[in-house]
Protein backbone atom coordinates (compact mmCIF):
# COMPACT_ATOMS: atom_id res chain seq x y z
CA UNK A 1 0.00 0.00 0.00
CA UNK A 2 1.27 3.36 -0.94
CA UNK A 3 2.10 5.91 1.51
CA UNK A 4 -0.77 8.55 -0.12
CA UNK A 5 -3.34 5.84 0.22
CA UNK A 6 -2.76 5.17 3.95
CA UNK A 7 -2.20 9.16 4.09
CA UNK A 8 -6.14 9.32 2.97
CA UNK A 9 -7.18 6.38 4.86
CA UNK A 10 -5.91 8.59 8.41
CA UNK A 11 -7.64 11.55 6.98
CA UNK A 12 -10.93 9.76 7.26
CA UNK A 13 -10.16 8.01 10.22
CA UNK A 14 -9.50 11.65 11.90
CA UNK A 15 -12.30 13.10 10.54
CA UNK A 16 -14.29 10.39 11.69
CA UNK A 17 -13.03 10.36 15.30
CA UNK A 18 -13.28 14.33 15.37
CA UNK A 19 -16.94 14.15 14.27
CA UNK A 20 -17.62 11.27 17.14
CA UNK A 21 -15.44 12.94 19.70
CA UNK A 22 -17.76 16.37 18.78
CA UNK A 23 -20.30 14.37 19.52
CA UNK A 24 -19.52 12.86 22.47
CA UNK A 25 -18.71 16.38 23.93
CA UNK A 26 -22.45 17.59 22.48
CA UNK A 27 -23.93 15.05 24.24
CA UNK A 28 -22.28 15.54 27.95
CA UNK A 29 -23.04 19.25 27.91
CA UNK A 30 -26.66 19.09 27.08
CA UNK A 31 -27.69 16.36 29.44
CA UNK A 32 -25.31 17.84 32.14
CA UNK A 33 -27.83 20.84 32.09
CA UNK A 34 -31.10 18.75 30.92
CA UNK A 35 -32.53 19.72 34.23
CA UNK A 36 -31.44 23.64 34.55
CA UNK A 37 -33.15 26.36 32.30
CA UNK A 38 -30.76 28.87 31.75
CA UNK A 39 -31.05 32.05 33.07
CA UNK A 40 -32.63 34.66 30.48
CA UNK A 41 -35.07 32.12 29.51
CA UNK A 42 -36.57 30.95 33.41
CA UNK A 43 -40.06 32.37 32.92
CA UNK A 44 -40.38 31.86 29.14
CA UNK A 45 -39.77 28.24 28.88
CA UNK A 46 -41.03 25.31 30.65
CA UNK A 47 -39.05 22.30 32.70
CA UNK A 48 -40.66 19.81 29.64
CA UNK A 49 -39.46 22.22 27.06
CA UNK A 50 -35.93 22.44 28.33
CA UNK A 51 -35.87 18.65 28.48
CA UNK A 52 -37.80 18.12 25.26
CA UNK A 53 -34.84 20.03 23.50
CA UNK A 54 -31.93 18.44 25.42
CA UNK A 55 -33.71 14.74 24.23
CA UNK A 56 -34.21 16.27 20.59
CA UNK A 57 -30.93 17.06 20.06
CA UNK A 58 -29.16 14.08 21.99
CA UNK A 59 -31.75 11.80 19.50
CA UNK A 60 -30.39 13.84 16.49
CA UNK A 61 -26.29 13.38 17.88
CA UNK A 62 -26.43 9.97 18.42
CA UNK A 63 -28.54 8.79 14.79
CA UNK A 64 -25.88 11.56 13.29
CA UNK A 65 -22.93 9.28 14.54
CA UNK A 66 -24.58 6.39 13.02
CA UNK A 67 -24.61 8.47 9.91
CA UNK A 68 -20.93 9.12 10.10
CA UNK A 69 -19.99 6.23 10.33
CA UNK A 70 -21.73 4.60 7.38
CA UNK A 71 -20.26 7.69 5.03
CA UNK A 72 -16.92 7.58 6.30
CA UNK A 73 -17.09 3.46 5.55
CA UNK A 74 -18.98 4.09 2.10
CA UNK A 75 -15.99 6.60 1.18
CA UNK A 76 -13.48 4.00 2.08
CA UNK A 77 -15.44 0.88 0.26
CA UNK A 78 -15.77 2.84 -3.26
CA UNK A 79 -12.33 4.20 -3.17
CA UNK A 80 -9.67 2.28 -1.61
CA UNK A 81 -12.19 -0.89 -0.91
CA UNK A 82 -12.02 -1.16 -4.76
CA UNK A 83 -16.31 -0.25 -5.09
CA UNK A 84 -15.64 2.22 -7.98
CA UNK A 85 -13.34 -0.05 -9.44
CA UNK A 86 -15.55 -3.20 -10.01
CA UNK A 87 -18.41 -1.03 -11.10
CA UNK A 88 -16.50 0.37 -13.26
CA UNK A 89 -15.45 -3.24 -14.70
CA UNK A 90 -18.78 -4.16 -14.53
CA UNK A 91 -20.01 -1.59 -16.85
CA UNK A 92 -17.04 -1.43 -19.08
CA UNK A 93 -18.39 -5.19 -20.30
CA UNK A 94 -20.74 -4.06 -22.00
CA UNK A 95 -18.88 -2.43 -24.65
CA UNK A 96 -20.01 1.31 -23.92
CA UNK A 97 -17.10 4.73 -24.74
CA UNK A 98 -17.50 7.86 -22.90
CA UNK A 99 -19.50 9.45 -22.14
CA UNK A 100 -21.92 6.96 -21.93
CA UNK A 101 -20.07 4.52 -19.83
CA UNK A 102 -18.84 7.02 -17.37
CA UNK A 103 -22.29 8.31 -17.06
CA UNK A 104 -23.88 4.83 -15.99
CA UNK A 105 -20.97 4.55 -13.80
CA UNK A 106 -21.55 7.78 -11.80
CA UNK A 107 -25.44 6.93 -11.65
CA UNK A 108 -24.68 3.42 -10.66
CA UNK A 109 -22.62 5.03 -7.50
CA UNK A 110 -25.01 8.09 -6.92
CA UNK A 111 -27.83 5.32 -6.53
CA UNK A 112 -26.19 2.53 -4.71
CA UNK A 113 -25.41 5.69 -1.99
CA UNK A 114 -28.63 6.78 -2.27
CA UNK A 115 -29.92 2.96 -1.02
CA UNK A 116 -27.37 3.37 1.29
CA UNK A 117 -28.64 6.58 3.25
CA UNK A 118 -32.63 5.87 3.06
CA UNK A 119 -33.00 3.65 5.74
CA UNK A 120 -31.71 6.65 8.03
CA UNK A 121 -33.50 8.95 6.34
CA UNK A 122 -36.51 6.67 6.99
CA UNK A 123 -35.91 6.23 10.82
CA UNK A 124 -35.25 9.95 11.11
CA UNK A 125 -38.76 10.78 9.12
CA UNK A 126 -41.03 8.23 10.98
CA UNK A 127 -39.50 7.50 14.09
CA UNK A 128 -37.54 10.47 15.53
CA UNK A 129 -39.10 13.10 14.00
CA UNK A 130 -42.29 11.51 14.84
CA UNK A 131 -40.83 10.72 18.47
CA UNK A 132 -40.66 14.14 19.35
CA UNK A 133 -44.35 14.99 17.34
CA UNK A 134 -42.48 17.17 14.47
CA UNK A 135 -42.99 14.86 11.75
CA UNK A 136 -46.39 15.25 9.43
CA UNK A 137 -44.71 13.49 6.89
CA UNK A 138 -47.07 10.60 5.21
CA UNK A 139 -45.52 7.52 3.30
CA UNK A 140 -46.88 8.86 0.36
CA UNK A 141 -45.10 12.66 0.73
CA UNK A 142 -41.88 10.88 1.71
CA UNK A 143 -41.92 8.57 -1.65
CA UNK A 144 -43.35 11.49 -3.63
CA UNK A 145 -40.79 13.56 -2.57
CA UNK A 146 -37.96 10.80 -3.35
CA UNK A 147 -39.40 10.13 -6.65
CA UNK A 148 -39.27 14.07 -7.54
CA UNK A 149 -36.13 14.73 -6.11
CA UNK A 150 -34.02 11.71 -8.61
CA UNK A 151 -35.84 13.16 -11.29
CA UNK A 152 -35.16 16.36 -10.71
CA UNK A 153 -31.79 15.19 -10.27
CA UNK A 154 -31.95 12.93 -13.74
CA UNK A 155 -33.40 15.86 -15.73
CA UNK A 156 -30.73 18.33 -13.82
CA UNK A 157 -27.61 16.75 -13.06
CA UNK A 158 -27.77 14.02 -15.89
CA UNK A 159 -26.80 17.03 -18.74
CA UNK A 160 -24.44 18.41 -16.49
CA UNK A 161 -22.33 15.39 -15.76
CA UNK A 162 -22.71 14.06 -19.39
CA UNK A 163 -21.22 17.92 -20.64
CA UNK A 164 -18.60 17.73 -17.82
CA UNK A 165 -17.28 14.07 -19.35
CA UNK A 166 -17.50 15.39 -22.61
CA UNK A 167 -15.45 18.16 -22.18
CA UNK A 168 -12.87 16.31 -19.99
CA UNK A 169 -12.76 13.89 -22.81
CA UNK A 170 -12.80 16.32 -25.90
CA UNK A 171 -11.61 19.74 -24.57
CA UNK A 172 -8.00 19.74 -23.64
CA UNK A 173 -5.66 20.46 -20.49
CA UNK A 174 -8.28 23.88 -20.03
CA UNK A 175 -11.19 21.17 -20.51
CA UNK A 176 -11.77 22.33 -16.29
CA UNK A 177 -12.09 25.93 -17.15
CA UNK A 178 -15.36 25.30 -19.43
CA UNK A 179 -16.25 22.75 -17.44
CA UNK A 180 -16.54 25.51 -14.44
CA UNK A 181 -18.42 27.90 -16.85
CA UNK A 182 -20.87 25.33 -17.66
CA UNK A 183 -21.69 24.21 -13.70
CA UNK A 184 -21.98 28.03 -13.10
CA UNK A 185 -24.55 27.95 -15.59
CA UNK A 186 -26.61 25.34 -14.39
CA UNK A 187 -26.19 27.00 -10.61
CA UNK A 188 -27.74 30.25 -11.56
CA UNK A 189 -30.55 28.71 -13.83
CA UNK A 190 -31.35 26.68 -10.72
CA UNK A 191 -31.26 29.55 -8.53
CA UNK A 192 -34.07 31.90 -10.87
CA UNK A 193 -36.14 28.87 -12.00
CA UNK A 194 -36.24 27.25 -8.12
CA UNK A 195 -39.19 29.43 -6.83
CA UNK A 196 -41.37 29.71 -10.26
CA UNK A 197 -40.99 26.33 -11.43
CA UNK A 198 -39.07 23.87 -8.70
CA UNK A 199 -40.06 24.57 -5.17
CA UNK A 200 -43.92 24.56 -6.44
CA UNK A 201 -43.21 20.82 -7.10
CA UNK A 202 -42.66 20.23 -3.21
CA UNK A 203 -44.82 23.08 -1.71
CA UNK A 204 -47.93 25.21 -2.69
CA UNK A 205 -47.50 28.79 -2.35
CA UNK A 206 -50.03 31.13 -1.67
CA UNK A 207 -49.59 34.89 -1.21
CA UNK A 208 -49.98 36.18 1.87
CA UNK A 209 -53.47 36.90 3.02
CA UNK A 210 -52.72 38.79 5.97
CA UNK A 211 -53.88 42.48 5.02
CA UNK A 212 -52.30 43.86 8.60
CA UNK A 213 -49.39 41.50 8.63
CA UNK A 214 -48.54 42.67 4.51
CA UNK A 215 -48.68 46.35 5.16
CA UNK A 216 -46.28 45.86 7.53
CA UNK A 217 -44.11 43.66 6.01
CA UNK A 218 -44.45 46.03 3.14
CA UNK A 219 -42.99 49.23 4.98
CA UNK A 220 -40.06 47.22 6.46
CA UNK A 221 -39.56 46.60 2.77
CA UNK A 222 -39.41 49.91 1.73
CA UNK A 223 -37.28 51.36 4.98
CA UNK A 224 -34.62 48.38 4.16
CA UNK A 225 -34.59 49.68 0.23
CA UNK A 226 -35.61 46.18 -0.68
CA UNK A 227 -37.51 44.82 -3.79
CA UNK A 228 -39.67 40.99 -4.04
CA UNK A 229 -41.94 39.98 -6.57
CA UNK A 230 -43.77 38.67 -3.95
CA UNK A 231 -44.44 37.77 -0.28
CA UNK A 232 -45.54 33.91 -0.08
CA UNK A 233 -46.99 31.65 2.46
CA UNK A 234 -46.04 27.65 2.25
CA UNK A 235 -47.37 24.16 3.46
CA UNK A 236 -44.61 23.50 5.60
CA UNK A 237 -47.00 22.15 7.97
CA UNK A 238 -47.66 19.17 5.55
CA UNK A 239 -44.49 17.59 6.54
CA UNK A 240 -43.19 19.35 9.73
CA UNK A 241 -43.91 21.04 12.75
CA UNK A 242 -40.95 22.95 12.48
CA UNK A 243 -41.33 26.86 11.43
CA UNK A 244 -38.72 28.63 9.03
CA UNK A 245 -38.23 31.65 6.36
CA UNK A 246 -36.32 32.06 3.73
CA UNK A 247 -35.74 34.21 0.95
CA UNK A 248 -35.37 32.50 -3.06
CA UNK A 249 -34.58 33.72 -6.17
CA UNK A 250 -32.52 36.56 -7.67
CA UNK A 251 -32.38 39.70 -9.27
CA UNK A 252 -35.86 41.10 -9.30
CA UNK A 253 -37.56 37.33 -9.20
CA UNK A 254 -36.61 37.46 -5.45
CA UNK A 255 -39.53 35.99 -3.00
CA UNK A 256 -40.08 36.38 0.49
CA UNK A 257 -41.39 32.66 1.58
CA UNK A 258 -42.44 32.33 5.36
CA UNK A 259 -43.53 28.47 6.60
CA UNK A 260 -47.44 28.61 7.86
CA UNK A 261 -46.23 26.82 11.14
CA UNK A 262 -43.89 30.08 11.70
CA UNK A 263 -46.54 32.01 11.15
CA UNK A 264 -48.70 30.24 14.04
CA UNK A 265 -46.11 30.34 16.28
CA UNK A 266 -44.80 34.45 16.21
CA UNK A 267 -46.86 37.45 16.69
CA UNK A 268 -46.84 40.13 13.54
CA UNK A 269 -44.47 42.60 15.36
CA UNK A 270 -42.08 39.27 15.79
CA UNK A 271 -42.59 38.05 12.12
CA UNK A 272 -41.42 41.65 10.96
CA UNK A 273 -38.39 41.20 13.61
CA UNK A 274 -37.36 37.98 11.89
CA UNK A 275 -37.80 39.21 8.28
CA UNK A 276 -35.53 42.81 9.07
CA UNK A 277 -32.72 40.03 9.91
CA UNK A 278 -33.07 37.68 6.89
CA UNK A 279 -32.95 41.57 4.89
CA UNK A 280 -30.16 42.18 7.24
CA UNK A 281 -28.18 39.28 5.25
CA UNK A 282 -29.32 40.70 1.91
CA UNK A 283 -28.34 44.90 2.51
CA UNK A 284 -24.85 43.72 4.18
CA UNK A 285 -24.43 42.06 1.40
CA UNK A 286 -24.03 38.53 3.10
CA UNK A 287 -25.50 36.39 0.40
CA UNK A 288 -23.47 37.95 -2.52
CA UNK A 289 -20.20 37.11 -0.37
CA UNK A 290 -21.46 33.61 -0.10
CA UNK A 291 -21.88 32.99 -3.56
CA UNK A 292 -18.27 34.46 -4.73
CA UNK A 293 -16.79 32.46 -2.77
CA UNK A 294 -18.65 29.69 -3.31
CA UNK A 295 -17.81 30.27 -7.21
CA UNK A 296 -14.21 31.13 -6.49
CA UNK A 297 -14.37 27.66 -4.08
CA UNK A 298 -15.54 25.38 -7.01
CA UNK A 299 -13.32 27.05 -9.44
CA UNK A 300 -10.18 26.29 -7.66
CA UNK A 301 -11.72 22.86 -7.23
CA UNK A 302 -12.04 22.55 -11.26
CA UNK A 303 -8.99 23.55 -11.18
CA UNK A 304 -7.23 20.60 -8.76
CA UNK A 305 -9.16 18.12 -10.43
CA UNK A 306 -7.43 19.12 -13.77
CA UNK A 307 -4.33 18.61 -12.29
CA UNK A 308 -5.31 15.78 -10.90
CA UNK A 309 -6.88 13.94 -13.69
CA UNK A 310 -4.31 13.95 -15.84
CA UNK A 311 -1.72 12.41 -13.38
CA UNK A 312 -1.99 8.11 -12.57
CA UNK A 313 -1.06 8.16 -9.32
CA UNK A 314 -4.34 9.95 -8.45
CA UNK A 315 -6.21 6.61 -9.38
CA UNK A 316 -3.74 4.34 -8.41
CA UNK A 317 -3.47 5.73 -4.72
CA UNK A 318 -7.53 5.88 -4.30
CA UNK A 319 -8.01 2.62 -5.73
CA UNK A 320 -8.96 2.54 -9.30
CA UNK A 321 -6.20 0.50 -11.15
CA UNK A 322 -7.96 2.68 -14.88
CA UNK A 323 -7.85 6.30 -15.14
CA UNK A 324 -11.12 7.79 -16.65
CA UNK A 325 -12.99 11.26 -16.52
CA UNK A 326 -15.85 9.72 -14.89
CA UNK A 327 -13.26 7.69 -11.93
CA UNK A 328 -11.81 11.34 -11.68
CA UNK A 329 -14.90 13.17 -11.29
CA UNK A 330 -16.18 10.30 -8.61
CA UNK A 331 -13.18 10.16 -6.46
CA UNK A 332 -12.83 13.72 -6.27
CA UNK A 333 -16.23 13.90 -5.16
CA UNK A 334 -15.71 11.75 -2.84
CA UNK A 335 -11.95 12.42 -1.64
CA UNK A 336 -12.77 16.43 -1.68
CA UNK A 337 -15.30 16.20 1.86
CA UNK A 338 -12.55 14.80 3.94
CA UNK A 339 -9.93 17.59 3.31
CA UNK A 340 -12.48 20.32 3.66
CA UNK A 341 -14.12 18.97 6.45
CA UNK A 342 -11.14 20.55 8.39
CA UNK A 343 -11.75 23.97 7.53
CA UNK A 344 -15.68 23.74 8.99
CA UNK A 345 -14.60 25.38 11.93
CA UNK A 346 -13.61 28.94 9.63
CA UNK A 347 -16.72 28.87 7.45
CA UNK A 348 -19.05 28.56 10.85
CA UNK A 349 -17.25 30.88 12.00
CA UNK A 350 -17.61 33.33 9.40
CA UNK A 351 -21.18 32.90 9.20
CA UNK A 352 -21.72 32.84 12.86
CA UNK A 353 -20.35 36.41 12.42
CA UNK A 354 -22.50 37.24 9.68
CA UNK A 355 -25.54 35.87 11.90
CA UNK A 356 -24.54 38.94 14.24
CA UNK A 357 -24.50 41.48 11.80
CA UNK A 358 -27.79 41.01 10.56
CA UNK A 359 -29.04 40.60 14.45
CA UNK A 360 -27.59 44.26 14.72
CA UNK A 361 -29.33 45.39 10.97
CA UNK A 362 -32.50 44.07 12.62
CA UNK A 363 -32.02 46.00 15.50
CA UNK A 364 -32.33 49.11 13.62
CA UNK A 365 -35.01 48.34 11.44
CA UNK A 366 -37.52 46.56 13.43
CA UNK A 367 -37.16 45.53 17.22
CA UNK A 368 -34.42 44.18 19.05
CA UNK A 369 -36.64 43.01 21.89
CA UNK A 370 -39.22 41.35 19.52
CA UNK A 371 -36.36 39.33 17.43
CA UNK A 372 -35.41 38.02 20.91
CA UNK A 373 -38.72 37.09 21.79
CA UNK A 374 -39.30 35.34 18.52
CA UNK A 375 -35.94 33.34 19.04
CA UNK A 376 -37.28 32.41 22.79
CA UNK A 377 -40.44 30.68 20.47
CA UNK A 378 -38.40 29.17 17.96
CA UNK A 379 -35.73 28.08 19.76
CA UNK A 380 -38.91 26.22 22.73
CA UNK A 381 -41.13 25.18 19.39
CA UNK A 382 -38.46 23.67 17.58
CA UNK A 383 -36.60 22.11 20.35
CA UNK A 384 -33.06 23.61 19.98
CA UNK A 385 -30.65 23.15 22.80
CA UNK A 386 -29.97 26.06 25.03
CA UNK A 387 -26.83 24.59 26.16
CA UNK A 388 -24.52 23.33 23.04
CA UNK A 389 -20.83 22.13 24.26
CA UNK A 390 -18.54 25.24 23.28
CA UNK A 391 -16.26 23.42 20.85
CA UNK A 392 -19.28 21.62 19.14
CA UNK A 393 -20.56 25.07 18.23
CA UNK A 394 -17.46 26.83 17.60
CA UNK A 395 -16.79 23.39 14.92
CA UNK A 396 -20.60 23.23 13.57
CA UNK A 397 -22.67 26.15 14.29
CA UNK A 398 -23.37 28.39 11.50
CA UNK A 399 -26.07 30.51 13.70
CA UNK A 400 -24.63 31.74 17.65
CA UNK A 401 -26.16 29.89 19.99
CA UNK A 402 -28.98 31.26 21.39
CA UNK A 403 -27.79 32.64 25.04
CA UNK A 404 -25.05 34.77 22.96
CA UNK A 405 -27.83 35.78 20.30
CA UNK A 406 -30.48 37.00 23.12
CA UNK A 407 -27.86 38.44 25.60
CA UNK A 408 -26.80 41.43 22.26
CA UNK A 409 -29.96 41.30 21.27
CA UNK A 410 -31.21 42.47 24.67
CA UNK A 411 -28.48 44.53 25.38
CA UNK A 412 -28.56 46.33 22.29
CA UNK A 413 -32.31 47.00 22.60
CA UNK A 414 -33.61 50.41 23.77
CA UNK A 415 -34.96 50.68 27.20
CA UNK A 416 -39.03 50.42 27.46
Amino acid sequence: MHWPTILFIAAVVAATAVELWLAARQVAAVEAHRDRIPEPFAGRLSAQDHRKAADYTVAKVRLGNIGTVINSAVILGLTVGGGIAALDGLWRRTGWAEPWLGLAVIATVAALVGVIGLPLSLWRTFRLEARFGFNRTTPMIFLADLGKGVLLAALIGGPLVLAVLVLMDRAGRWWWLAAFGCWLVVTLLITWAWPAFIAPLFNKFSPLEDASLKERIEALLARCGFRSSGVFVIDGSRRSAHGNAYFTGIGRHKRIVFFDTLLGQLAASEIEAVLAHELGHFRLHHVRQRLLVSFATMLAGFALLGWLAGRPAFYRVLGVPTPSPHAALLLFALAGPVALFFTTPVSSLWSRRHEFAADRFASKHASARELASALVKLYRDNASTLTPDPLYTAFYYSHPPALQRIARLTGDAPAA
